[in-house]
């Protein structure tokens, strides 16, 4: 068992930055994959971002290649995600999740956290 919680949302402007965090429990964080996803209201919950077990691969979805960045410290099993110049359709509850093997689908993913709420005004 993993137990994950979020952390670092909030309601910014426009192109501001935030950085969500990703705290770990339980067994080795080290052992798995940790994502990103969000969900945006009444919209499928997408991936974001993945990160391998020492952080040394990763992989944003087109929507966010540039402006995020996920990094990891196995030390403190914590995940962020770096997130600059963010937009208004950012908004949404931004999810960490952790997975066995390195995957972008939801459904490929063993352990969820609770979700942080992402709000960016125009």
């Amino acid at each position: 068992q993993v137990q994950l919680v979020e952390s670092g949302g909030g309601l910014v402007q426009a192109g501001a930055s935030l950085r969500l965090s990703c705290a770990a429990s339980g067994r080795a964080f080290s052992s798995y994959h940790m994502g990103w996803f969000r969900q945006a209201p009444g919209k499928e919950r997408e991936f974001v971002a993945v990160i391998s077990l020492n952080g040394g691969s990763t992989d944003y979805a087109d929507s966010v290649k540039g402006r995020f960045t996920i990094s990891r410290d196995n030390a403190k099993n914590t995940v962020y995600l770096q997130m600059n110049s963010l937009k208004p359709e950012d908004t949404a509850v931004y999810y960490c999740a952790a997975a066995m093997r390195y995957r972008f689908r939801t459904t490929e993913y063993d352990y969820w956290g609770q979700g942080t709420q992402v709000t960016v005004s125009s």
